[in-house]
């Protein structure tokens, strides 16, 4: 009886688990027996694995071949393993040396004749691989940009099987990491081509500069969804940590660029407004994939047309919208994934949408029922509603708008000043700021609460509703550079939440 080891990492969310893997060669006839939870495509490793050593030129042991993946009791899904399985075959054979398998991590699925495939996840899975304490990690030759961007291990890159057993053998050597090359570029057009819609422009500065939600509504035409396309472009570059988080996300779901991996813009999702639960929050057989709100991760995810929207889906948002992250409970375990994103939706005042107000055609019940699936705590979870109106001369304006550019520079500084006030307990944003917080250890002067305190007296504002306009607030004084909102900031503040209901 021969054993042979070599170790793998399981991915469950954007959380990676050292997997170790043993092959155990014994009499009888010639079979593989796959044990360890597997998943279906785990499961028809064994034909690859098999098909893969043999035609890259090595010799498949001639009896009944027991593969185990410990953990036994957590959940193994996916190809990733296949790299990893061929290796400890080979070993339990005496074919390649265990000198490099103790200390090294192999990721990669195998085609047939040897090739070694890119797999989902390599990011998270080297990221656990540094945090096992192993020294080296092999990926495929085209993940090796992505995997590059880990620090503190090694990383190599193999195309084919046949290059990894000469490495294990000592008779070649793998490809070294190349740079990552960063996805710099903002795609989202620029703010300036958005002509007229002041007062919408400044809401857009004001959810940049503080991490806040929007509402707009409008009839159509009138550039909702070309503002909501342009919010990326007014907020800064991700930090080096929200960059590997997203791109982290980005790769367990499949959709990361080989060419520039390192995503370091805050990106833009725009799901159809015909999506599912599924879509938007994440789910899928077996273990969970990132959805929609996960994607949008340190950006902004925005639902048009949001009134077409299934009720169901958009309740799933109040979570991801009130904690920053989401937990999928699926039959292989609980998937964890970030999402703390900026929302914007957009939506017609009613089914008929004429361009004035006054053609209208819709009964009223039509119209309260229309936006009727905003339901009270959803909407008390966005800080800023707009009413947009159209403008008859706007096409025609003279004077050139101010570019993002020039409008991120102030968010930028808006953003640096909270990020200094808000240091010493962890928040980098106005939004983040828990009610608590801001009622007690930054209370703001009793003259300009009494706004607020009318609006909760009068049952036009929930409690929620109040600290969030008390956030909103913090975010104009710091626009306006201020120490401390005033009067004037918590009326404009409480205005926001007012236009939209217009």
């Amino acid at each position: 009886m021969a054993l042979g080891r070599a170790f793998s990492v399981a991915v469950t969310g954007v959380d990676g688990q050292l997997v170790e893997i043993e092959a155990d060669i014994g009499q009888g006839l010639p079979s593989i027996h796959l044990v360890g939870l597997p998943d279906t495509t785990l499961n028809e490793s064994r034909d690859r694995v098999r098909a893969a050593v043999t035609n890259s030129g090595e010799k498949w042991p001639d009896g009944r071949v027991i593969l185990a993946l410990s953990p036994a009791t957590l959940p193994k899904v996916g190809s990733v393993y296949d790299l990893a399985l061929a290796a400890a075959v080979l070993d339990a054979g005496d074919a390649v040396p265990s000198v490099r398998l103790a200390g090294s991590v192999l990721l990669g699925e195998l085609a047939l004749d040897g090739r070694v495939r890119r797999a989902r996840g390599v990011l998270p899975a080297v990221l656990a691989a540094r945090a096992a304490g192993r020294t080296t990690v092999v990926v495929p030759e085209s993940a090796l940009a992505e995997a590059s961007l880990v620090d503190g291990i090694t990383v190599l890159g193999a195309a084919t099987l046949r290059e990894l057993i000469d490495w294990l053998r000592g008779d070649g050597e793998l490809r070294p990491p190349v740079g990552a090359l960063p996805s710099s570029e903002r795609p989202c057009g620029d703010l300036n081509e958005v002509i007229g819609q002041d007062e919408a422009r400044w809401a857009l500065e004001v959810a940049a500069a503080g991490g806040h939600h929007v509402l707009l509504t409008g009839p159509p035409g009138i550039g909702k969804t070309m503002l909501a396309q342009r919010l990326p472009s007014l907020l800064p570059m991700l930090t080096e940590r929200e960059a590997l988080e997203v791109t982290a996300i980005h790769s367990v779901a499949g959709i990361l660029p080989g060419d520039h991996p390192l995503i370091t813009v805050p990106p833009f999702v725009a799901p159809h407004h015909s999506t599912s639960v599924s879509a938007m929050v994440g789910g899928g057989s077996g273990s969970a994939r990132p959805g929609a709100v996960s994607r949008a991760h340190c950006g902004v995810l925005f639902l048009d047309e949001c009134a077409e929207i299934g009720a169901k889906v958009l309740e799933a948002l109040r979570t991801p919208l009130e904690e920053g992250e989401i937990r999928i409970a699926r039959r292989d375990g609980v998937a964890r994934y970030p999402a703390r994103f900026q929302l914007v939706l957009a939506a017609n005042p009613c089914p008929c949408a004429p361009a004035r107000d006054v053609d209208c055609i819709c009964a009223p019940l039509a119209r309260r029922r229309y936006l009727g699936k905003l339901s009270g705590p959803l909407m008390d979870r966005i800080d800023i509603w707009v009413r947009m109106h159209g403008q008859a001369s706007g096409a025609f304006a003279s004077s050139e708008a101010e570019s993002s550019a020039v409008v991120r520079g102030r968010v930028e500084a808006a953003r640096k000043v909270a990020a200094k006030r808000w240091q010493e307990y962890g928040w980098t944003t106005n939004a983040e700021v828990p009610g608590h917080t801001l009622r007690q250890r930054f209370r703001l002067p009793s003259e300009a609460l009494v706004p607020v305190e009318n609006a909760l007296r009068q049952g036009r504002m929930s409690a929620r509703g109040a600290d969030r306009a008390i956030r909103v607030a913090w975010t104009i004084c710091d626009l306006r550079g201020g120490e401390k909102p005033g009067t004037q900031d918590v009326m404009q503040a409480l205005n926001f939440r007012q236009r939209g209901a217009a």
